[in-house]
């Protein structure tokens, strides 16, 4: 066909016509055939959703090779951080699961965390939830380090019978 006869005709025409030349080029990113022929089909879809951007008098080739370069490179970025075999794509983790049980198993925490007997109790917050050191426990409570361990071991042993009885309730 002509260069002025590929220009009088419409331009998802002269798409359909340019499928064996993307096909081709599509072989150059992928090996397998139904890879190939999934690019040429998501490069078809875009080209044609968009082709209302397509600019008369510019390189209709051109334009679709572009769109088919971005859909590889994009779909190989994607592929990238997928990690090989999970039964998922990474990407399925980015929805958030429903937190209900983990806000309850946090105002259980809580509630076993403030059951314990002072001093343990403010020993437990200064170390474990301030994240402060035993030094600095040490001398804000003006006492040895070795007591503020005992007394933030103390009360984690507390917590976890608080739990564990809960568990078993």
């Amino acid at each position: 066909m002509t260069e002025k006869g590929f220009a009088n005709r419409s331009v998802e025409a002269q798409i359909v016509d340019l499928v064996p030349a993307l096909t081709s080029f599509a072989r150059s990113f992928q090996r397998q055939q139904t890879d190939v022929d999934d690019l040429v089909q998501e490069t078809l879809l875009k080209a044609f959703s968009n082709v209302g951007s397509f600019v008369p008098g510019t390189k209709l080739k051109s334009w679709l090779f572009t769109i088919m370069r971005n859909t590889f490179c994009s779909r190989f970025k994607v592929a990238k951080r997928e990690l090989a075999g999970l039964e998922e794509p990474a990407f399925h983790g980015f929805f958030a699961q429903p937190d209900q049980e983990w806000h309850l198993m946090g105002l259980e925490l809580e509630r076993a965390c403030g059951n314990v007997p002072e001093p343990y109790k403010s020993a437990l917050k200064f170390v474990l939830v301030d994240g402060r050191s035993y030094e600095e426990a040490a001398l804000h409570f003006h006492c040895p380090a070795g007591t503020i361990k005992s007394r933030v071991n103390r009360a984690r042993r507390h917590v976890v019978r608080e739990l564990a009885v809960k568990l078993q309730a």
